[in-house]
């Protein structure tokens, strides 16, 4: 397996800012799921080929706690590390930093399951070993951080 980036970066667009110039709120729940995408491609792991084999990772919830703006133009990175793993569900933390400024913008995380086609819940680790050993190493790598 190659090893996994966890930094995810993209410059704002203005459409993503509001009346007062800056980022809304919204749009971090974008950008996260921007950020886990790009990490599971990076990991050989892209939604596409888990949907082939029938797996699906819906979102049970998102949490945000917004710290410092930022405006249109900026780049942010998004940094993600996998925090609870089990096979069933997954919980992903969040890390959003102005790139320039270095502050930190928005801390967050998400939780999820992991279901079939039917949205049923399954475990991973029985029903698809090579992607479950995949987000085992991820939580292993994270560890330590939190």
């Amino acid at each position: 397996m190659q090893k996994s980036i966890n930094v995810f970066e993209r410059k704002i667009n203005y459409y993503e800012t509001d009346r007062m110039g800056i980022v809304h709120h919204s749009n971090y729940i974008r950008f996260m799921e921007e950020g886990r995408c790009a990490w599971l491609e990076s990991i050989d792991m892209p939604f596409e080929v888990m949907e082939e084999k029938g797996v699906t990772i819906p979102t049970l919830g998102v949490s945000c706690d917004y710290k410092h703006h930022v405006t249109f133009g900026d780049t942010i990175s998004v940094e993600m590390y996998t925090t609870e793993y089990n096979g069933v569900r997954m919980t992903v933390k969040y890390i959003i930093k102005n790139k320039e400024t270095g502050d930190i913008v928005m801390t967050g995380e998400t939780k999820h399951c992991f279901t079939n086609r039917e949205l049923r819940p399954i475990n991973l680790k029985k029903y698809a070993p090579e992607f479950s050993d995949k987000f085992q190493k991820l939580l292993e790598e994270a560890q330590g951080k939190f």
